[in-house]
């Protein structure tokens, strides 16, 4: 596993869409479970979304359910988290993650791997 960069990050008026990315460097992606988290400010960081390493498995947190859709190219090195209907409650710093041993292990919030992050900010 390389590092993790994710993109896509800005700003966005509410009930707009924004498109995140992270991009492996390494040569192993396929082999972890990819997920998202945020991190609002004073706020502790939470799980957002995971998709499993083949991608047929995904899980998302209440918050985002509907509204949130994670995937991943495996051939690309790449997740993404396509963000729509976007609230200011959204607003935070949004990092992906990678895990080996699966996507439940990576919910509860110690994966192996982290990006460094990208801010998100939704406008009123």
């Amino acid at each position: 596993q390389g590092q993790l960069s994710e993109s896509g990050g800005g700003l966005v008026q509410a009930g707009g869409s924004l498109r995140l990315s992270c991009a492996d460097s390494g040569r192993t992606f396929s082999s972890y479970a990819m997920g998202w988290f945020r991190q609002a400010p004073g706020k502790e960081r939470e799980f957002v979304a995971v998709i499993s390493r083949t991608g047929s498995i995904t899980y998302y947190q209440d918050f985002v359910k509907g509204r949130f859709t994670i995937s991943r190219d495996n051939a690309k090195n790449t997740v993404y988290l396509q963000m729509n209907s976007l609230k200011p409650e959204d607003t935070a710093v949004y990092y992906c993650a990678a895990d080996h041993i699966s996507g439940q292990h990576l919910r509860g919030g110690a994966p192996d791997y982290w990006g460094q992050g990208t801010q998100v900010t939704v406008s009123s």
